[in-house]
């Protein structure tokens, strides 16, 4: 990819977050910042770009005027969208979220057509599905980003209990983005050691569950949610596509047959390169991981049924 121009909607905390990170490493040639709050978006503009006189190889960063100056992007990251608050129903929330999706894919759409959409907004797999259905384009051009924060979180709570291997903890998850994640020792691994030789069944079921409250751990100690890790996450996968790695990151995608589901947006491994979701791997699950799958799956599908009672894809 010629042009490495990655547009970043949404420059709140997750948004700025990946776009440090892209411009500390170096990784495009331009970052945009697009966010309905315009002061916003150059206010972190400047700051990042002033940032970027030391690293490796300098980053063009700007904050968008309209969405008319996302044209061109190699990837789109979608952080926009609002958080819940009390006296907000899950379906209130989703309703609000999925018309603000609408409303940035139709930008993308129309400026940058040959993207490929990196989601990030939350309720996760529900938004990616919304933008699949908004977009109608290939289906390995929209990938949520889920697995690589998920993933990143398990093996940080591996290393904790191990108390070394720090940057050789591989983890894989799959499953929803939230409480019906589905983390999988027995496919993770600490320098390629299989995590059952060094970690007890015990430590394993305390891993698995702190991995689940990851986020709301630190919603609890800062009042709000996590950017630094989500941030870095988007990054890694950025920089795969741009440079056509071709890594496997569990990743949230549109299935159409694999692990027998088809229509439904959920976390599996993937291969990501430049043409986005490269390969979908299928794991041989176990009756257990089977009926795991299906009530992540049914969650997913619950979230979906409630935009189509509210007639939002009519």
């Amino acid at each position: 990819m010629e042009s490495r121009k990655v547009g970043i909607v949404g420059a709140g905390f997750v948004g700025a977050t990946a776009a440090y990170s892209l411009a500390m490493l170096g990784t495009c040639h331009e970052v945009v910042l697009y966010d309905i709050n315009t002061d916003v978006a150059k206010g972190k503009a400047i700051d990042i770009g002033q940032s970027t006189a030391y690293s490796p190889q300098g980053t063009i960063v700007t904050a968008a005027e309209d969405a008319s100056d996302l044209s061109g992007c190699d990837v789109v990251v979608i952080t926009a969208g609002v958080p819940r608050r009390s006296e907000m129903t899950r379906a209130d929330l989703l309703l609000i979220n999925a018309k603000i999706m609408k409303d940035v894919v139709g930008n993308i759409m129309k400026y940058s057509p040959n993207a490929i959409i990196l989601c990030v907004s939350n309720p996760l797999d529900i938004m990616t599905y919304v933008i699949h259905k908004m977009t109608g384009w290939d289906r390995g051009r929209i990938i949520g980003m889920a697995g690589a924060l998920d993933g990143a979180r398990m093996a940080y709570q591996i290393q904790k209990v191990v108390g070394y291997g720090a940057g050789q903890t591989r983890a894989m998850l799959i499953g929803d983005h939230g409480q019906n994640m589905i983390p999988m020792p027995e496919i993770s691994a600490v320098g390629g050691v299989p995590l059952k030789q060094i970690i007890s069944n015990e430590d394993m079921v305390g891993i698995i569950n702190r991995t689940k409250e990851g986020g709301a751990e630190i919603v609890k100690h800062l009042g709000t949610s996590a950017y630094y890790a989500p941030g870095r996450a988007i990054s890694v996968m950025v920089e795969a596509i741009l440079d056509n790695s071709r890594i496997v990151m569990p990743s949230c995608v549109m299935l159409d047959g694999e692990y027998g589901y088809s229509d439904i947006t959920v976390g599996v491994p993937i291969v990501l390169g430049s043409g986005g979701v490269e390969k979908i791997i299928e794991l041989d699950l176990d009756d257990e991981m089977k009926a795991k799958f299906k009530i992540s799956v049914d969650s997913i599908q619950a979230g979906i049924d409630v935009l189509k009672e509210n007639n939002f894809f009519d």
